[in-house]
């Protein structure tokens, strides 16, 4: 298939040479009756009257469809060939994300099922596949009203609004197809040691055999292993000659090969700490503050999913251009490929979940958010640039109902057991309920009483709270973690926060003081200032939605490059 859409590999820290991408046009059928199923939609000789172009959702101008309306049910399918060499080992099909809940048939039988819109997944097919050619049909079935789905910043209505968005509905990553010998490596996860330095590495492996690991940097081979007999979990320490630090600004990645068997498998790694101490955020044992930006993840013609490649790496180009060091990629899971840049950029960011959407007084949503964020941890657990977890946003009292404190506080603890290298907010802005890391959502827009808000958090420790009727400060670590949202626009339709600026001059200097305020405060590691872009009727972004400066870049980073209080040289 020619001129294949988002054509790269998904899955650049584990990545094979033998893969083919499925994206490109499929054949499609909405199912609001949610009946496809009784209906043997799944037989490969059942075609559908409409063309989608996958990866982008059916929402989406580039999907072809541009269907904005509900979609509770929704098919699709395509064929694909394979030859005898590759029917010999294994065959996966993977899917980077789809929205929400899958059912997978190959040659019109079951292969899998996946609930959650967010995160890959993956089944083995080699016993449903033939030599030669074969059908993949996949169902998704989706109800962002349900009180029960995470949508993020879906819309529940018709129209978009205030902060919600368009929504979307089905496959909006990349599908592809992936071979391995029968003896292949299963999963990695990697722990990085900066005084030694090291890397461990805890290898999961189907079968046994010759296992060998090496590790480079810029070409150059820094740490090697090799078991004769290796097989199940294994955990490899991994002695590196040489250190290069990943740090804000600096990728420095290591590249790592692992060969079992026949099997090749590519990835890196970046050599990093994180770690608190008192009031500050340390990374390498060096206090930083973090600069960072909200970044929500959304395009003119894409909704959830990136144009191209290039345009995940020029999102994080746009926010160093102002000055920002990271950013809180929010209520939605990116793309394996954007972290990639993040790593390779040392941009950090902090990993969080789309929670939005989910009655959290209703104890049942544990089972819509847990599984999930499971997941995701276990997917980007490897990747330098995040730096901090988060998996819930605003999570405080519905229409009177007050949320159940105990999901919070378990969702909190199993982050904490996968991944204790990392601090957890267990929910950010409010309500917290066991949390590492306090912080707070503040867009007063009038900067004299900004800057009161915050003076007793250095005169006596007391912390400016707007949701003090709900929780309590206890002295942990503060993050300012969003602030801002000035809006700036033409469209006298768009929304944004408070009162808006009537001149640029007023813009600025707004700005400026409300982010000293939160620099020169030495009890505050870090601000995220909402937002990258505009997105939809939403316009308090720095750039338009298409990705336009409103005011010159070098203003912003004039302001953010200053020395924060809390900071090292």
């Amino acid at each position: 298939m020619l001129n294949i859409p988002r054509s790269e590999h998904p899955k650049p820290q584990f990545q094979r040479d033998n893969w083919v991408n499925l994206n490109g046009e499929w054949q499609f059928q909405i199912d609001n009756e949610l009946s496809g199923e009784e209906k043997g939609w799944y037989d490969p000789q059942k075609n559908f009257s409409e063309k989608i172009t996958v990866p982008f959702c059916p929402e989406s101008a580039l999907s072809g469809i541009e269907h904005k309306d509900f979609m509770y049910g929704v098919w699709y399918k395509r064929t694909f060939t394979i030859t005898e060499k590759q029917i010999a080992g294994r065959v996966f099909i993977h899917f980077g994300a789809v929205d929400y809940e899958a059912t997978v048939y190959i040659n019109g039988k079951k292969a899998c099922t996946h609930k959650g819109g967010y995160v890959s997944f993956k089944a083995e097919i080699t016993k449903y596949v033939v030599c030669g050619e074969n059908t993949v049909t996949v169902f998704a079935r989706d109800d962002v009203r349900s009180g029960l789905t995470p949508r993020g910043k879906q819309s529940d209505k018709y129209h978009s609004y205030a902060c919600l968005y368009t929504r979307t509905t089905g496959i909006w990553q990349t599908v592809w197809l992936e071979f391995t010998e029968k003896n292949y490596v299963k999963n990695i996860r990697m722990y990085t040691e900066i005084a030694s330095p090291s890397v461990t590495l805890i290898t999961e492996l189907s079968g046994s055999g010759k296992l060998e690991i090496t590790a480079s940097y810029e070409g150059k081979t820094v740490g090697s292993f090799c078991a004769d007999n290796a097989s199940g979990s294994m955990t490899v320490n991994l002695p590196l000659s040489e250190k290069h630090l990943w740090e804000p600004g600096h990728g420095r990645l290591y590249d790592l090969e692992i060969r079992f068997c026949s099997d090749i498998v590519k990835s890196y790694f970046g050599l990093r700490t994180v770690e608190l101490d008192g009031m500050k955020f340390l990374i390498n044992g060096k206090s930083v503050f973090q600069r960072l930006v909200l970044d929500q993840g959304f395009y003119p013609d894409g909704i959830y999913t990136a144009p191209s490649d290039e345009a995940l790496l020029n999102d994080i180009k746009l926010s160093l251009a102002m000055g920002f060091n990271g950013a809180r990629l929010h209520e939605k899971v990116f793309e394996e490929r954007f972290l990639y840049y993040c790593d390779k950029m040392g941009y950090i960011v902090w990993g969080e979940y789309p929670d939005w959407g989910c009655n959290f007084y209703d104890p049942k949503n544990i089972y819509s958010v847990l599984p999930e964020w499971i997941e995701e941890v276990n997917r980007d657990f490897n990747h330098p640039a995040i730096i901090g977890w988060c998996p819930h946003n605003e999570t405080g009292p519905i229409d009177g109902k007050k949320q159940y404190e105990e999901s919070i506080r378990l969702v909190y603890k199993v982050t904490k057991a996968l991944d204790s290298t990392r601090p957890c907010i267990d929910t950010s802005g409010y309500v917290h309920v066991e949390t590492d890391i306090f912080d707070t959502h503040d867009y007063e827009q009038n900067t004299e009483t900004f800057r009161k808000n915050y003076e007793k958090l250095i005169t006596d420790g007391e912390l400016y709270d707007g949701q003090k009727d709900n929780q309590k400060y206890e002295g942990q670590p503060i993050f300012i973690s969003e602030y801002g949202g000035i809006q700036w626009s033409e469209d006298k339709n768009s929304w944004g926060y408070g009162n808006a600026p009537k001149t640029p001059e007023e813009f600025k200097l707004r700005f400026k003081e409300l982010t000293e305020v939160l620099m020169q405060n030495e009890k505050i590691f870090a601000l995220c200032y909402i937002q990258l872009t505009d997105v939809e009727q939403e316009q308090n972004g720095l750039y338009t939605y298409n990705r336009q400066p409103k005011f010159e870049p070098e203003f912003f980073k004039d302001i953010l490059s200053q020395k924060a209080a809390i900071e090292e040289e």
